[in-house]
């Protein structure tokens, strides 16, 4: 029997830095209500939602860096997309920098919470794979500090049995990783949200830039045929502070096909209706972990962190 979601990627232009919390979750709502009106069960923001991505810029000042992240969720800025999840029975995901004080000393992370149609938190992601460097670069014509600014996540990848299906969480820079994508799979994933802040260039290897947007979609599908799921991708997209970042937010089946995708590089919301149950087919057949997976011999993936060429 069909267990359809209406779905929404909620893409987000370019935040300037001058922009407000208070002046983006205006926006969001905007995308929230419009989807609400299109019927949708479930919406979802992208990474670092809440103001522009920082991590593009080499902060000393602790006062500074601070003022980028969240203490707490709902905050007093944030308190509306709750109250409109509860009166609209919509779900959202959304990204945001987390800060918090534990064992006396402040934990920054790049975070995503899945809210429920009532207004209540019932899962949180903290990205695991974190792109780019520490140390300060200034010869590039923008910078990727996330080593700099956040932990690696400590939540691990989880799922949650929530809205009708089994939901789970990645951020940005996992897509690209299998091992994230089958860590859900094990766990029976239906439906995976991801948000992403892509840089059209990429200084570290430009001979790329051409196949961004590519390999972007390449691991999203990938991950999804190989685990019969679902995904939802939302990007932050167009020229923030002087970076071009990639759109292409998109919805994809568990076949890995594209359902509905962004047109645009600014604020769009892209919308499916989405079965759950056709995950069935992945994960029964060709995907039926139980029945082909061999673990015996994968050792080597949590063994080895690095490539080791044989002699």
């Amino acid at each position: 029997m069909p267990r359809p979601l209406t779905l929404a990627a909620a893409q987000l232009g370019p935040i300037p830095r001058s922009q407000s919390r208070a002046e983006v979750v205006q926006r969001l709502l905007g995308l929230m209500r419009d989807a609400a009106k299109r019927g949708c069960d479930l919406i979802v923001f992208p990474e670092a939602a809440l103001t522009a991505f920082f991590p593009h810029w080499w902060i000393e000042d602790e006062a500074e860096l601070d003022s980028w992240f969240e203490t707490s969720m709902p905050s007093n800025e944030t308190a509306p997309l709750f109250e409109e999840a509860r009166r609209s029975g919509i779900g959202f995901h959304l990204g945001y920098c987390e800060l918090t004080l534990e064992g006396g000393r402040k934990r920054r992370f790049n975070t995503a919470i899945l809210v429920d149609k009532a207004g209540r938190i019932v899962g949180k992601y903290r990205k695991i794979h974190l792109p780019g460097h520490a140390d300060h670069q200034p010869h590039r014509p923008f910078q990727n500090l996330e080593k700099r600014y956040f932990e690696v996540g400590d939540l691990g990848w989880r799922a949650w049995a929530t809205m009708g299906g089994v939901m789970g969480m990645m951020i940005c820079n996992d897509r690209r990783w299998p091992e994230a994508w089958r860590v859900l799979g094990l766990q029976g994933v239906e439906l995976v949200m991801l948000g992403y802040n892509t840089p059209q260039h990429d200084p570290a290897m430009p001979q790329t830039d051409p196949l961004q947007d590519f390999h972007n979609h390449l691991s999203m599908q990938a991950g999804c045929y190989a685990n019969g799921t679902w995904a939802v991708c939302t990007a932050k997209a167009g020229e923030e502070e002087g970076v071009m970042q990639i759109g292409g937010s998109c919805i994809i089946a568990p076949s890995g096909q594209i359902v509905a995708q962004a047109l645009t590089r600014g604020d769009e919301l892209v919308v499916a209706t989405c079965d759950l149950d056709a995950c069935r087919p992945y994960k029964e057949t060709m995907f039926n972990f139980a029945r082909h997976r061999r673990p015996e011999h994968y050792r080597m993936i949590v063994e080895r962190t690095g490539s080791v060429a044989p002699d």
